[in-house]
């Protein structure tokens, strides 16, 4: 493993193999009555988030805990960055307090990678801009692999907000690497310009390919970063772009149907589908301690079994 997670697209398969199989090993943890390991002790992780975040923040922050690191919560808001301090600065004043690991949340895509070239320790990025964010990518692929196995052949269809989609870079690079064949599906305005450099497919119609999906995984409307008008209504994207209880009849038994959250019920997938047995979206959230305890110990403390026989 490289000292840094920055993009899946660093990632060789076997590298994500050994996340997904250490995550899988730790899952045993979240089984405990003390859901907790000393691997981390004496380690500090800064959650560094210059975005709100829910999911992300405290699910890092849990698999930091669970590792026994500590972890200092450091918020845009109210802080020096909010009186013009720069990120450089930042990263100094980190370094000088010993973190061992910055997982940092940027709204400008390269954020992470700018960070990663001041900072002795790793850095994760939790999300930055519309560019990336490897975790959730690697998350969802946990997900898939446990309710469906190998993901060799498995057809994966991400459908919605394309353009601004972190979540949906990610995971075209990782689940290709993981052997997996995905189509995106969006109104042609919110599919990026380059997309040739993509290693997937482009779909426009929806209920073609919804009968040869494993896996359909739904995009948030992003509206915070529209500027413009990306289609008519809420209610024309629902009704050519929303997973609703008749589309997810289209699906093969067995295919699953995934958010990376937060979700526009009523828009891109009704509260029925996200409600129902096929939906893997609570399962998302606890997989994300898993993971992230996973790709947290990796960096941070790779030479050692992450389960020993005397914890």
């Amino acid at each position: 493993m490289n000292r840094h997670l920055l993009s899946t697209a660093d990632l060789s398969r076997d590298d994500a193999l050994l996340i997904l199989d250490t995550a899988e090993q730790l899952s045993q943890v979240s089984d405990r009555s003390i859901k907790k390991l000393p691997t981390l002790r004496g380690r500090t992780v800064v959650n560094l988030f210059f975005e709100d975040s829910t999911r992300t923040r405290i699910s890092f922050e849990a698999a930091a805990k669970r590792l026994s690191a500590d972890v200092i919560n450091f918020s845009a808001k109210g802080s020096s960055v909010s009186k013009g301090e720069s990120l450089k600065d930042t990263a100094l004043t980190l370094q000088a307090m010993g973190a061992d690991a910055v997982v940092i949340r940027h709204g400008a895509s390269g954020a992470p990678h700018r960070l990663a070239n001041w900072l002795d320790g790793s850095v994760v990025n939790a999300g930055d801009g519309t560019h990336e964010h490897p975790t959730q990518a690697l998350l969802d692929a946990f997900t898939m692999r446990r309710r469906l196995g190998d993901l060799d052949g498995r057809r994966v269809t991400i459908v919605g907000d394309v353009l601004h989609s972190r979540v949906a870079r990610s995971n075209v690079h990782l689940l290709h690497t993981l052997g997996a064949e995905v189509t995106l599906v969006a109104p042609p305005t919110l599919v990026p310009v380059a997309m040739g450099e993509w290693p997937c497919e482009v779909s426009y119609d929806f209920d073609a390919v919804l009968p040869k999906s494993d896996v359909v995984m739904m995009l948030r409307v992003q509206h915070e970063r529209m500027n413009a008008s990306y289609f008519p209504s809420a209610r024309e994207y629902s009704r050519r772009y929303g997973l609703d209880p008749e589309r997810l009849g289209k699906m093969p038994d067995g295919a699953i149907v995934m958010h990376p959250g937060p979700m526009n019920r009523g828009m891109e997938i009704a509260a029925e589908v996200a409600d129902s047995e096929r939906s893997t979206i609570v399962e998302q959230v606890t997989n994300g301690v898993t993971v992230r305890m996973a790709v947290l110990y990796l960096l941070l403390s790779g030479s050692e079994p992450a389960i020993g026989g005397n914890q």
